[in-house]
């Protein structure tokens, strides 16, 4: 079985930038999570909103590989209307019984991480490894990096064997360091 693939689903853009600098970071492959159906225009981001607080499984397409075929498998993401993007919903439901584990890591504005991490355990059945979150802000300037890059090795050790998880929570958007939940 093999280490740790990254699957991400990118609206704006900040997602798909976090999760291909982690995986070249570590050399993790990479699955992409697309929409069924565009969502470009006022109405496409209506139907955003309109996914997240009603909790919708909108029809989507991925490219990557098998989930089953990992230890652990990272989910990055944004956060709609401070919950989890419809998308990466529809992605868990379809291979939660596939993913043996799972570290979850959120791009948001302002805040809902804690919504999409409940929101993710509940749809898997079991807590994540280890979560994360960033505002986008972080990760289109940079400033959230070194910490991007920390958590990656985190995941990979506790992924390895090399080091038990030391907390589940990496939840402070502005912390240079993970913090406990």
């Amino acid at each position: 079985m093999n280490g740790v693939l990254v699957v991400f689903y990118s609206y704006s853009g900040v997602s798909n930038r976090a999760a291909r600098l982690l995986a070249s970071h570590l050399d993790w492959p990479v699955g992409e999570v697309t929409d069924g159906a565009p969502r470009a225009g006022f109405m496409g981001g209506l139907r955003c909103v309109m996914d997240s607080l009603m909790h919708r499984r909108p029809p989507i397409d991925y490219r990557g590989p098998d989930p089953s075929l990992f230890r652990t498998v990272l989910i990055v993401s944004p956060i709609w209307a401070y919950q989890m993007a419809g998308p990466m919903r529809s992605f868990i439901v379809a291979n939660a019984g596939k993913i043996l584990q799972f570290a979850q890591l959120t791009m948001m504005n302002s805040g809902g991480a804690s919504n999409a991490v409940k929101e993710a355990a509940r749809l898997f059945g079991r807590d994540p490894l280890l979560t994360a979150e960033f505002t986008s802000r972080e990760i289109e300037d940079g400033t959230g990096t070194g910490r991007l890059l920390r958590f990656a090795q985190a995941v990979e050790d506790a992924t390895s064997g090399k080091t038990p998880p030391p907390h589940r929570g990496w939840t402070s958007a502005d912390s240079t360091e993970p913090i406990a939940p």
